[in-house]
């Protein structure tokens, strides 16, 4: 079987934990035996590029004869993953998959009316700052390739949509697998030319990421692929009650797939030094926005440190909510306790890891949540919310409404004050963890793919 897949971002470019998934889901399926072409929506530079090999470089328009198709992207092969390849299609430009429209349309008016003021100030190209530069190769690049470009997610969604489009029309598959909303056009694009059967991914919906106020456009994208969509995936029961709920879609049409954690290469070298002092760290990893309760974490906190003094705080990510974090750390007097490190990549989490008694998840809505996962590879404790899909099959972690602040602090002080307790939940924390397996994972998706190509053999949807 041949799938074509399409996701928003991948290693080592990643600002969550869509492309961890998709790096594990894919290196699974082609172990397995599984041919898979992913398709990004903007080439990864070579000099980032340590664990994937360029194969084909992108054409130039007036060295390709008229009558030839031209490369529209960049063709890679990665050396320990011999089934998948990744075709990237110069979309995208910057935009992460956990943006906010919003939030980025701000930002480009704001550089905008930054490069207006300076230009009639006089200043040349030259000596315009970085901010300024960005905005002006956005328009360039997109203006270069003979695209639209509005200054907003959703043309580029537009753009990643129709280059995917050509991709699938030149492609020989059998199933097209869409990776969240970013990604969903594309998908209905590219099984409505080829006639291929569309798998949707849903790995976080706009109820997770806003709550009560959702975009409306992202919720009209979702619900339109969803419905599209011959299987849609969820990555635990908690997202699938959202999509029959909220989104409509028949309970017999959705399955559950839950993510694992990749063991290979993680472990980080040995002589890592430990943490020479007294102190406790209880780390709190991931991005530091409404979804993922940061300001729960902190006012948790606050009531550790008023019974356990030596205690550091961490919190290792970035987000919309850095800046009131920070704040909201120095009201309530524990800003020399709290440590914000920004986004962590590769060997800095795995040493965060390490350094860490206890890690703690306290998600308003988290649709899986790979980090405890990692944490429990890592030999670390967890302590999530109830609110996780990652809560449904973790049975050696402690648990905690997200907003019973009380009961969080009572358990993390619990940890760090009983050290059987800590070293009970560690160990089965890591035989249960093990357990999981992206191998498993990949073969749920070979079967729903078989469910969707034949729906007649398998009872209909």
């Amino acid at each position: 079987m041949k799938v074509l897949m399409l996701g928003w971002e991948f290693p080592p470019f990643i600002s969550g934990g869509l492309g961890t998934a998709c790096y594990g889901l894919t290196k699974a399926m082609s172990e397995i035996g599984t041919e898979v072409l992913f398709v990004l929506p903007k080439p990864v530079e070579s000099q980032f590029t340590t664990h994937v090999r360029l194969m084909t470089p992108a054409l130039r328009r007036a060295a390709v004869p008229a009558e030839a198709p031209v490369e529209i992207g960049q063709v890679y092969q990665t050396s320990g993953m011999p089934g998948v390849t990744f075709q990237t299609v110069e979309a995208g430009f910057g935009f992460g998959p956990y943006d906010r429209p919003e939030t980025r349309a701000r930002r480009l008016a704001e550089l905008e009316q930054e490069r207006r003021v300076r230009a009639e100030a006089g200043l040349k190209t030259a000596g315009i700052d970085p901010s300024v530069a960005e905005l002006a190769a956005l328009i360039e690049n997109a203006a270069s390739s003979g695209a639209h470009y509005g200054g907003d997610l959703f043309s580029e969604i537009e753009r990643y949509a129709k280059l995917s489009a050509i991709i699938a029309s030149r492609e020989q598959f059998d199933i097209v697998h869409a990776h969240d909303w970013m990604t969903y056009r594309a998908g209905i694009a590219a099984s409505a030319i080829t006639g291929k059967p569309l798998v949707v991914h849903v790995h976080s919906t706009e109820f997770d990421r806003s709550g009560e106020h959702v975009n409306q456009q992202i919720y009209d994208i979702e619900r339109q692929g969803m419905h599209f969509a011959a299987r849609v995936i969820c990555v635990s029961h908690l997202t699938k009650s959202i999509v029959i709920s909220r989104y409509g879609v028949p309970a017999g049409k959705v399955d559950v797939v839950y993510n694992a954690v990749d063991f290979n290469g993680t472990a980080p070298p040995v002589d890592i030094p430990a943490i020479q002092t007294n102190e406790k760290i209880v780390l709190f990893l991931g991005r530091i926005t409404m979804q993922k309760g940061p300001e729960y974490f902190l006012r948790a906190a606050k009531k550790v440190l008023d019974v356990v003094p030596n205690v550091r705080f961490i919190m290792a990510g970035s987000g919309d909510m850095i800046k009131s974090s920070v704040e909201m750390a120095a009201g309530l007097g524990i800003g020399h306790r709290v440590l914000f490190t920004g986004f962590l990549r590769g060997p800095d989490v795995e040493r965060v890891f390490r350094m860490a008694d206890l890690y703690v998840m306290p998600s308003v809505s988290e649709p899986f949540g790979i980090a405890p996962l990692e944490a429990l590879s890592n030999d670390v404790p967890v302590l999530i919310s109830k609110q996780s899909g990652v809560s449904e099959i973790l049975r050696h972690a402690l648990k905690v409404d997200f907003w019973d602040v009380d009961e969080m602090a009572n358990k993390i002080i619990a940890v760090l004050r009983h050290n059987s307790l800590h070293r009970t939940l560690r160990e089965q924390g890591s035989i249960e963890v093990r357990k999981l397996s992206w191998i498993d994972s990949a073969r749920h998706c070979l079967s729903v793919y078989e469910h969707a190509l034949h729906p007649a053999h398998n009872g209909g949807a």
